[in-house]
């Protein structure tokens, strides 16, 4: 997979969010995205992921530009912002039911999903019984559970423990050895770095130094 995000620019209610953007992006990488609250991070995993268009400039996802081409990347596994599922629903039924928007996987592949984030697939309790670490190692779950080509993944780290922060370096490095493209927006500067290929700093809505890590 490639990504291009060529001079892509954002305005939301007169206010500026992302400007000119240029990048690319390659599979088998882990990018990781750094800077302040309100710096854009977020508004640039909702561009690539196609949840907002761009006001100019285009994303291409290889050679396909979003909102002509493609609505969305044609695999892609998302977490932005707190997970949400439904609340009277185990995680293991709440998955199911994703699952068979696409019908890629089965429940053995399912339950593999909930077992990597060290959850149990037979636990009976329903979401909104979840601790809130319960309910973010769920939405990682529910991200790479159809192992997609493209994984976003913007603050996976909250409400989790030092053992989840551990849990989820090795998912990134596994799911970026299987080959996919890995974006990540995270404040613990030692996990950025220490699982980023390559490091982007934004500050409002620019992107101002990039590194190879």
């Amino acid at each position: 997979m490639e990504i291009r995000v060529k001079n892509a620019s954002k305005t939301i209610k007169g206010k500026v969010v992302l400007s000119n953007i240029n990048l690319t992006m390659q599979s088998g990488m882990v990018y990781g995205l750094q800077g302040p609250n309100g710096s854009g991070k977020t508004m640039l995993m909702r561009l690539i992921s196609g949840l907002i268009r761009p006001t100019s400039g285009v994303v291409e996802i290889d050679g396909k530009i979003l909102g002509k081409n493609v609505d969305f990347p044609e695999s892609l596994g998302l977490l932005i912002e707190s997970p949400v599922f439904l609340p009277n629903h185990t995680g293991k039924k709440n998955l199911e039911l994703l699952a068979q928007i696409k019908g890629l996987i089965d429940r053995k592949e399912i339950d593999n999903a909930i077992r990597r984030l060290e959850l149990a697939p037979d636990d009976k309790r329903v979401f909104h019984k979840y601790s809130l670490g319960m309910k973010q190692r769920l939405g990682i779950a529910a991200a790479i559970m159809e192992h997609p080509d493209l994984l976003i993944l913007d603050e996976p780290t909250n409400a989790l423990d030092e053992r989840g922060v551990d849990l989820v370096r090795k998912i990134i490095w596994e799911e970026r050895d299987r080959g996919a493209l890995v974006i990540l927006a995270c404040h613990d500067s030692a996990l950025l770095e220490g699982v980023a290929d390559e490091l982007y700093r934004i500050d409002e809505g620019k992107i101002n130094t990039f590194c190879r890590t």
